[in-house]
């Protein structure tokens, strides 16, 4: 299920080939199977990149699939961006993990191996998803590197809870649940919630599991202290955080390549804000973003949005260590 990082979608322009101040993503990025993976010299700072091609979570929940598609087209954008991250900054592709046939489950936890091994070579894993089960696989290898005992907290960027029965089958809607319901030392905060979004019995669901969550309609660009506050208040609670970005959070105007466009959804400035708020925060371990379906995009919307969103992750994950 795993395939080797290349070089095929990281190209771009060029405009100096030994003036780092103008490169771009493409002429920084490293390619190096996991395996390969090595502690970086001291002083400096890493990434680890990570595709997980797969939306059998998202067939499963009845969604739109095409998200497997994501992980090169987004490569493929960030590739051509310039690159402000500092020289000392390693930015490593590592490869996919790739799901073959049904076998969902089975990815999840090829995902949660390669991320445990990124973590172990002390670089940051920057997963790029496929549909939102991508974060079980996240979470797995988090836990795995971790330990049970921590206190882990989860931030989900998200118009939707993520909470549905798994009784018959997980899915792309399913994981929080099963983590919340197995894992005593882990809590949720979700962000961007939308009530046309949930039915009632999963806000019944989310109180029942003691989640923590900001309503869309509540969110402003404007007015930040107060969520900023909220999720200062939740992170204390916890040894560490990891993050996850579900892109059908964003108003559909501006990302339309989703598998569940929401009209509502909140504007991108906004979930920059957001971003940039969680990554500079000391605890914070990984990052994934979900959900970008390339088959359904408009004029590259979706997919350049998702490129500019990680760019934004990458530089400020970088200034606690600047």
């Amino acid at each position: 299920m795993y395939s080797k990082p290349t070089l095929t979608y990281w190209n771009g322009r060029v405009d100096s080939e030994t003036d780092l101040d103008s490169f771009r993503y493409h002429q920084r990025v490293i390619v190096t199977p996991i395996t390969d993976l090595t502690i970086p010299a001291k002083g400096s700072n890493a990434f680890g990149m990570i595709g997980f091609k797969c939306d059998k979570g998202v067939k499963r929940n009845k969604g739109r699939i095409g998200a497997e598609e994501a992980p090169d087209h987004i490569r493929q954008s960030l590739a051509k961006l310039p690159c402000h991250l500092t020289p000392e900054t390693k930015l490593v592709d590592v490869g996919d993990v790739v799901c073959e046939a049904e076998e969902m489950e089975n990815a999840q936890d090829q995902l949660g191996t390669a991320v445990a091994k990124v973590l172990k070579s002390e670089v940051t894993p920057i997963i790029l998803g496929g549909g939102h089960e991508t974060f079980y696989g996240h979470y797995l290898g988090v836990r795995k590197f971790l330990g049970p005992k921590a206190k882990l907290g989860m931030i989900n960027i998200d118009a939707h809870f993520d909470m549905r029965s798994y009784e018959k089958e997980s899915s792309s809607g399913t994981m929080f649940k099963q983590i919340l319901d197995n894992d005593q030392n882990s809590r949720y905060l979700c962000v961007g919630i939308q009530k046309q979004g949930n039915t009632k019995a999963l806000f019944e669901t989310a109180v029942t599991h003691k989640v923590d969550y900001i309503l869309e309609e509540e969110l402003s660009l404007n007015v930040m202290d107060d969520t900023k506050h909220e999720i200062n208040e939740f992170i204390k609670e916890h040894d560490f955080i990891i993050l996850t970005l579900c892109t059908d959070v964003i108003d559909s105007a501006y990302a339309p390549g989703v598998s569940a466009p929401s009209p509502f959804g909140l504007d991108p400035k906004l979930v920059r804000s957001l971003l940039r708020h969680v990554v500079s925060n000391d605890k914070i371990l990984s990052f994934d973003i979900s959900e970008v379906n390339p088959s359904l995009d408009e004029n590259n919307k979706t997919v350049t949005l998702a490129a500019h969103l990680v760019n934004e992750v990458l530089l400020h994950f970088t200034k606690k260590n600047q």
